[in-house]
């Protein structure tokens, strides 16, 4: 199947993608921050990149912007659980955000095996058989 990059600083949000994917069959390789996730797509092909937007030294939409310069076809599925305690005004769409820097698809934490799933096989698919 596909050869998928996870970056996540959170370790059990990483080996829990992980599981998940090679259950369907797909070589995964994980990154704990976005430094290792660039040296990664600097050193292979991969197929498709997970990417979590909040990390610490380089956030997810930093990340974003390098693979895009190193691997500017490479699909990538953000994801976020992050909360904001401040509600007082309209929080950022950060998810939004990294999808108008390019990223193929969003998935919000906590999301199901099958949520996940469905993003990976909907980013793999060739372009002409996407549906818009």
């Amino acid at each position: 199947m596909a050869r998928i990059l996870v970056v996540d600083d959170d370790v059990l949000v990483r080996v829990t993608v992980k599981n998940i994917l090679e259950r369907e069959g797909h070589a995964v390789v994980l990154a704990e921050c976005g430094h290792d996730g660039a040296q990664a797509i600097e050193a292979y092909a991969f197929d498709l990149a997970i990417v979590d937007i909040f990390m610490p030294d380089m956030d997810g939409l930093a990340t974003i912007k390098i693979f895009h310069q190193s691997a500017p076809r490479l699909p990538i599925i953000v994801i976020s659980g992050y909360a904001f305690r401040d509600t007082s005004g309209p929080a950022p769409d950060f998810l939004r955000m990294a999808v108008d820097l390019g990223a193929t698809a969003c998935l919000r934490k906590p999301f199901t095996s099958t949520e996940l799933a469905d993003a990976v096989r909907a980013c793999l698919l060739p372009a002409s058989f996407k549906v818009a």
